[in-house]
């Protein structure tokens, strides 16, 4: 049993654990919003997402051909660019971090970070050759027009995948 103290209160008794909130709760949308979307702003920041969609217009067209942002992370924003370019960055470094702290909010990025990125100024990548239609397929017991050629050139690019000429 259980003693009582000098102030009325018993030792050696427990309370209850507290019930578990449950889950299933109604609540608004808006209220799950902020908890839901946290993590994936975390790893991508809004301000990335704005900085790519209008990189053109933030840094001009000449610079947005041989410069592509990469990565926005503690307010420093990753360049890629080609070889060249990455000393004509270094000096505009100021111009350019004030263009994009003027479109996305002060304070956004403090500083460049440039990385060697030959896909920006390097040759664009060799389109494929393209290949002559398979034969179509022959679909006799159907009517003529734009359905039954479809139909036969599905059918012939099937053929051709599967490997059955």
């Amino acid at each position: 049993m259980a003693k009582d103290r000098t102030d009325g209160k018993r030792v050696g008794i427990t309370a209850p654990p507290p019930e578990p909130r449950r889950a299933l709760t109604m609540r608004s949308l808006g209220a799950l919003i902020p908890t839901v979307a946290r993590p994936a702003f975390r790893r991508h920041p809004a301000a990335l997402a704005q900085v790519m969609t209008d990189w053109a217009e933030i840094v001009g067209p000449d610079l947005a051909r041989c410069t592509v942002p990469r990565r926005l992370s503690a307010g420093v924003l990753t360049l890629g660019c080609a070889g060249p370019v990455a000393m004509e960055l270094q000096h505009l470094a100021p111009e350019l971090i004030a263009r994009v702290n003027r479109s996305c909010g002060h304070g956004t990025v403090r500083s460049l970070k440039l990385v060697q990125d030959m896909v920006v100024g390097g040759a664009p990548p060799p389109r494929p050759v393209p290949r002559d239609p398979p034969p179509p397929v022959p679909i006799p017991d159907m009517q003529d027009g734009p359905l039954k050629e479809a139909l036969a050139a599905l059918g012939a690019r099937i053929r051709a995948r599967n490997g059955n000429k």
